[in-house]
């Protein structure tokens, strides 16, 4: 016997699967990139400690992630940002 809820249940009603969410390291690429860091190897420090990752690998992932429209959605502010200095750096090759 089905539920009465059954017969209108539309899955588009339902929330987006969890994969259209930003992942765990995605979410700290950015919250890191978003804090300053004081003195020089500060940020690379905390990239390797934080994120158990090389900072040259950081870099590439956050390339990657500010194209992401998720990560547009989660941090408007720090991937516009992000997005301004590489058109900038791009415009002066």
């Amino acid at each position: 016997m089905t539920a009465p809820d059954d017969e209108h249940h539309d899955p588009r009603a339902e929330p987006a699967p969890r994969a259209v969410e930003l992942s765990v390291r995605d979410r700290g690429l950015l919250a890191l990139e978003r804090r300053s860091h004081a003195g020089p190897g500060a940020k690379e420090r905390a990239i390797r400690e934080e994120l158990g990752i090389s900072p040259v690998r950081y870099y590439q992932l956050l390339n990657a992630l500010i194209d992401d429209e998720r990560a547009l959605r989660e941090d408007p502010v720090t991937v516009n940002r992000l997005r301004r200095v590489r058109d900038a750096k791009r415009g002066r090759r």
